[in-house]
C-alpha cells in the first residue's frame, strides 16, 4: 500500500500486546452498519461469537466486514473441493498415530522390545510436528505448510515399511509424527478460514475423513498382519515370515502421498484472507476472495477501501520484508499470537479450559488406544482365541462402527439443547462410561461389543474436539491455539506410554484411568465461556 512507510514509523512506537496503531480506530458499529448494505439481501448475518473489546478492534471490525463477503459468496465450489483436501489431514491424522498399536504385536514379536517405546518414539515426533507447524504457520503464512506436512507423513511412513531394526523404525515413524502432528491444525484452521459462517457445522462433519481413515487401516491390517506375520507371542520370528506389518505401512505410505499429490497438484490453495488482514495485507485479502467468488461463478462486492478505512494492523509482512525472516522474529512473532490467546480474562480463561480438555483426552485416548490391539490380543488369549485373525478381525469391526459418527455429532452440535459444549460433554461422559465397561467382560465377543461402543463414542467426541477448538480461536491466531492444543495432546500422549512402562497393561488399570480422565474433561466442557453454534468465528 501506498503508506506503508508512514504506518510503519506510526506503529513502531506500540508495544507488543497492541496491534492497531495509535489513532483509535474508527467505531465499529458505524462502520459495520455503513456496510451492510454490501451484502445481499439473500444473506442472513450470523451473530459473532466475540463481543466488540474482547478482540483488537481493527481485527474485529475488518473480520466483521471480511464475514459478510464470505457470506455472501456462500458455499461453493472451491469450498467443496477444499472440503476434500483438507479432509486428507483428517485422514492422515487418523491412520499414522494409530499405527503403532496396530502394528505393535508382529513387532514386538520381530524385535523384542518393550512394547510402549515404539509409541513413546511416535509421540514424540506428534509433539515436535505440533509445536513447529502449529507455532510457526500463522507466522509462516498456510499454503506451504498445509502441503508441506502431509508430503512428509507419508514419506516417512513409506520409509519405515523398510525398517531393518528397532531403532530404525522408531526413528521413521518419529519423523512421519512430525509431518502428522501439523496436518489437523493447519487444515482445520485453513478449512474455517473459508467456509461462511452458515457452515461452519462442516468442520465437524469433516471427522468423516478420521472415519473412513480408520476403517482402510483395519481392513488392510486384518488379511495382511494375519496372513503374514509370525505366531503371536514367537520367540523366533524371522523378517521374511512376519512382513505383513511392512505391507500395511508400504500401503499407507502410498497413500498417504496420492493424497500429497492431489493436494499439491489438482488444487490451488490461496492464502488466507483472514491471515492475510491479521498480517495488515488487506489488498492481497481482497484479491483472494474475489479469486474466490470468480471461481465459484460469484461476484463479490468487497473492496480495498472497506478494510482501510478500519485502521491498520502493526503485525505488518509486507513484501520488502518476507525476505527477512529470523528466527528471532520468527519467536517475536509467536509470542505475539500465543499472548493474543490470553488477551483478556474471558479468554485467557477459555484457553486454559480447552488446554485442559486436550491434555486430559489425549493421555487417555493415547493410553487406550495405543494398547487396543495389544490388550485384544492379550486378553484374547486368556478368553482362548488370540489368534491374529481374530484380533485384527475385531479392530476391523470396531473401524465399522466409528463410520457413523461423523453424521451423528454433527447432527448433536447443531441442537439447540446442546450445542458445541453440551455435546462434547455428553460424548467424553459416555465415551467414559464405555471404557469403564469394558473391564466387566467376561468373553472375547463382550469385550468386542463394549469396545464397539466406545468407538462410536469417542468418535462423536472426538469429532466435537476438532471442531470446537479452531471455531472459538480468532482467525489470526487460530492456527497457534491449534498448535497449542495439539502440542498438549502430544505431551500427555508422550506420558501414556511412559505410565504404560511402570504399570501391567495386562490388567485393567490402564482402562480405569482412561475412562476417569476423559469423564473429567466432559465436566470442563461445561464451563467453557464461549458456545460457537450459530455464531460466525472471527
Amino acid at each position: 500500500m501506498a503508506n506503508d512507510t508512514s504506518l510503519a514509523k506510526r506503529n513502531s512506537s506500540t508495544n507488543d500486546d497492541n496491534y492497531t496503531d495509535e489513532k483509535a480506530p474508527p467505531d465499529v458499529e458505524k462502520v459495520s452498519a455503513s456496510q451492510d448494505d454490501s451484502v445481499s439481501d439473500s444473506n442472513t448475518l450470523t451473530p459473532h461469537l466475540y463481543e466488540e473489546g474482547e478482540l483488537d478492534p481493527v481485527y474485529y471490525a475488518k473480520t466483521l466486514v471480511l464475514n459478510r463477503a464470505i457470506q455472501e459468496i456462500g458455499m461453493g465450489k472451491y469450498q467443496y473441493l477444499l472440503f476434500l483436501v483438507a479432509g486428507s489431514g483428517w485422514f492422515a491424522d487418523s491412520v499414522w498415530p494409530l499405527i503403532t498399536g496396530l502394528i505393535l504385536s508382529p513387532v514386538v514379536d520381530e524385535f523384542h522390545f518393550n512394547p510402549p517405546l515404539l509409541s513413546l518414539a511416535a509421540n514424540a515426533g506428534l509433539l515436535v510436528g505440533a509445536v513447529f507447524w502449529g507455532l510457526g504457520c500463522d507466522v509462516w503464512g498456510r499454503r506451504w505448510c498445509f502441503n508441506i506436512t502431509l508430503f512428509l507423513a507419508g514419506a516417512f511412513g513409506l520409509a519405515a515399511g523398510g525398517s531393518p531394526d528397532l531403532v530404525t523404525l522408531a526413528a521413521l515413524l518419529a519423523g512421519m509424527g512430525i509431518g502428522v502432528g501439523g496436518n489437523i491444525p493447519i487444515d482445520s484452521a485453513i478449512f474455517l478460514d473459508f467456509v461462511p459462517p452458515s457452515h461452519q457445522y462442516l468442520l465437524t462433519f469433516l471427522s468423516i475423513f478420521w472415519c473412513f481413515g480408520q476403517l482402510l487401516l483395519n481392513a488392510m491390517a486384518w488379511p495382511l498382519i494375519s496372513n503374514f506375520s509370525c505366531t503371536f507371542g514367537s520367540s523366533n520370528c524371522q523378517r521374511e515370515d512376519n512382513m505383513g506389518w511392512r505391507y500395511v505401512l508400504f500401503i499407507l505410505g502410498s497413500i498417504t502421498l496420492l493424497l500429497w499429490a492431489a493436494r499439491f497438484f489438482l488444487f490451488t490453495l490461496v492464502e488466507s484472507p483472514r491471515y492475510l488482514i491479521g498480517k495488515g495485507r488487506d489488498e492481497e485479502a481482497v484479491a483472494v476472495v474475489h479469486r474466490i467468488a470468480e471461481y465459484n461463478g460469484k461476484t463479490s462486492s468487497l473492496t480495498v477501501e472497506q478494510l482501510t478505512v478500519l485502521g491498520s494492523m502493526n503485525d505488518r509482512d509486507t513484501s520488502n520484508r518476507r525476505s527477512k525472516w529470523s528466527l528471532s522474529r520468527t519467536s517475536d512473532f509467536t509470542l505475539r499470537h500465543i499472548k493474543a490467546l490470553f488477551r483478556t480474562t474471558k479468554i485467557a480463561y477459555s484457553t486454559s479450559l480447552m488446554i485442559s480438555i486436550w491434555g486430559l483426552i489425549g493421555l487417555a485416548s493415547t493410553l487406550y488406544n495405543s494398547f487396543l490391539p495389544f490388550l485384544l490380543s492379550s486378553r484374547g488369549a486368556n478368553f482362548g482365541d488370540s489368534s491374529l485373525n481374530i484380533t485384527y478381525r475385531n479392530t476391523f469391526i470396531i473401524s465399522v462402527v466409528g463410520i457413523p459418527t461423523s453424521i451423528f455429532a454433527t447432527w448433536l452440535v447443531q441442537l439447540p439443547q446442546l450445542g458445541r459444549r453440551g455435546a462434547l460433554s455428553c460424548s467424553a461422559a459416555m465415551t467414559g462410561a464405555f471404557l469403564f465397561a469394558t473391564t466387566t467382560a467376561r468373553s472375547s465377543d463382550a469385550l468386542l461389543g463394549w469396545n464397539c461402543a466406545y468407538t462410536f463414542w469417542t468418535g462423536v467426541m472426538y469429532s466435537i474436539l476438532y471442531a470446537i477448538s479452531p471455531e472459538t480461536f480468532p482467525a489470526k491466531d487460530r492456527v497457534t491455539g491449534n498448535g497449542l492444543m495439539a502440542t498438549t495432546t502430544r505431551v500427555f500422549g508422550l506420558i501414556a506410554p511412559i505410565i504404560a512402562l511402570y504399570a501391567n497393561i495386562n490388567t485393567a488399570a490402564p482402562v480405569w484411568i482412561a475412562g476417569t480422565l476423559i469423564i473429567v474433561a466432559g465436566v470442563l466442557a461445561l464451563f467453557l465461556p464461549y458456545e460457537p453454534r450459530g455464531k460466525g468465528s472471527m
